[in-house]
Formats: structure tokens, C-alpha cells, sequence
């Protein structure tokens, strides 16, 4: 009866290489090739053939091992240098690279191991800390964007819009007042920005139809200013003024009503 025999299980053909060397103390950069052939010949015979896909695997390195055999035989081939070429020395530069992918994928599963066994406790923290908002600098969110310059910019939107107004049809005609709010214009401006996330002051004011349009978005802008929704700033002097949003590109704002103060609330 035949004493069966458990073979050690090798990733690849490399892998089973490497192990030859290291059982036989060989140098690898000197590979006793004929002596490596033998034992790697021996091992196949002996392995399970029941997957075709890892075997055909053993029998490409066993074909090349045979290969670089035949060629030590025969007289050394010089390159353009005028230098003998070994046969072995690419399969040499295939095991350095397997062994130091071996040697990191070690590293890093010790590694995963560890962490494996780390807990972290969960912050803890009272609710009153967690809801605490730093207080809005109103100076840093002016960047060096005087009141003054922001005045003469809504002057001249303001000198635009009636230059705008015909002298005589605008005589003519039933005349209504015009209902504006500024809870309603600071949620206009406040979507305004998050969907645009940076635009020209000067652009938002020329989007606007009437004088009574212009001075409620122009206290809609300073308001949200103030209360830390909106950001303005001039890169350069003399330049354009920008309005940039400080909150999420996915927040959604939610109406303002009557109520609200000059806080924001």
C-alpha cells in the first residue's frame, strides 16, 4: 500500500523556485541550473493535475527551465558590448521582483493583522461642544473689499436702470407698487451662490429689474455677509468684486420669513 504524501503548496512557479534555492542554500545570481531542473522536474511529477490552469502555469517554467539548460550547454552569446550573456539572467531578475513583491505582501498582511486588532473608542463629546460654530469674522470675510467700492458698484447699477426707463412712455400706463421682501431676496441671493459657488457682485446686481429690486438685494448680499453664508473679495485692485458661497455645494437652503434679524434667524 502507498504512503501518501502531502506536498507543500506553492503560489505559483516562482514561488516553488524560490524555495529551492533557499532549501538548497543556492546563490541566486549563481543558479545551479541543471541541479534546480531536476528537483523542479520532480516536484511536477508528483503534483495534483486536477487543475489544468495551475499546472500549465509549472509546466511554462519547466519548459524554460529545460530551455535555459540547453542553451548552458552550448557556447556563451555575446551582446553588442562584446560581453558574454548568461541564460539565467532574466529568469534571476524574475525572482528578485517575485521575492520583493513576496517580501512587501508580507509586510503588509502583518500589517492588516495588527490593525485587525485595534479597537478606537467613539467620541464622546456633549452635545453643546459639538454644536459649537466659531463666531463669523466679518472683517476676513471682506478681504480688503471696502464698503465704499461696493457703494459705487450699486451706483452705477442704480445710473444703469435709469438710463434703462423710456422719459416719455413711462409717463403712460397704471403704475403699481412692486412687493419686495428681503427674507425673499436672501433666499434667492443664498441659492443664487450655492448653485454658482462664485460670481460677479456686479453681475447680480445687473440681474435685477428696478431700483427697489437693486437696494433690497444689495441688504440681501450684506446680510448673508454678516451671518457667514457669503464671502467677498477682490483679487486685485480696481478689479471685480466676487461673491463666493461658504456653504456645500448640496445644501439646501431653506426659505427666510418675516422674522428674520439681523443674526440671521
Amino acid at each position: 500500500m502507498a504512503i501518501p504524501v502531502k506536498l507543500p503548496v506553492f503560489e505559483g512557479p516562482l514561488d516553488l523556485l524560490l524555495h529551492l534555492i533557499d532549501k538548497n542554500k543556492i546563490d541566486i545570481y549563481d543558479i545551479p541550473i541543471a541541479e534546480v531542473t531536476d528537483q523542479y522536474l520532480e516536484y511536477i511529477r508528483q503534483m495534483n493535475h486536477e487543475d489544468m490552469n495551475v499546472t500549465s502555469e509549472f509546466m511554462v517554467m519547466a519548459a524554460t527551465l529545460i530551455d535555459i539548460k540547453c542553451r548552458m550547454l552550448l557556447p556563451r552569446e555575446v551582446n553588442e558590448e562584446g560581453q558574454e550573456e548568461d541564460p539565467r539572467e532574466e529568469l534571476v531578475t524574475q525572482l528578485l521582483e517575485y521575492k520583493k513583491y513576496k517580501y512587501i505582501s508580507g509586510e503588509l498582511r502583518e500589517k492588516m493583522e495588527e490593525a485587525g486588532q485595534s479597537f478606537f473608542r467613539k467620541p464622546d463629546l456633549p452635545e453643546s461642544v459639538l454644536a459649537y460654530r466659531p463666531p463669523v469674522d466679518t472683517t476676513g470675510l471682506l478681504q480688503d473689499v471696502t464698503l465704499e467700492k461696493l457703494h459705487q458698484i450699486f451706483r452705477e447699477v442704480l445710473r444703469r436702470q435709469e438710463d434703462k426707463i423710456d422719459p416719455i412712455r413711462s409717463r403712460f400706463g397704471h403704475i403699481e407698487k412692486e412687493e419686495v421682501s428681503l427674507p425673499d431676496k436672501m433666499t434667492f441671493v443664498e441659492r443664487y451662490a450655492v448653485e454658482r459657488r462664485k460670481f460677479s457682485f456686479r453681475n447680480l446686481l445687473e440681474g435685477q429689474k428696478s431700483r427697489i429690486q437693486l437696494v433690497v438685494t444689495f441688504l440681501a448680499v450684506l446680510e448673508l455677509m454678516k451671518t457667514g453664508k457669503i464671502r467677498i473679495c477682490q483679487q486685485e485692485i480696481f478689479g471685480e468684486i466676487q461673491i463666493e458661497s461658504l456653504e456645500d455645494a448640496d445644501t439646501v437652503v431653506v426659505p427666510y420669513t418675516e422674522e428674520v434679524d439681523t443674526d440671521g434667524r
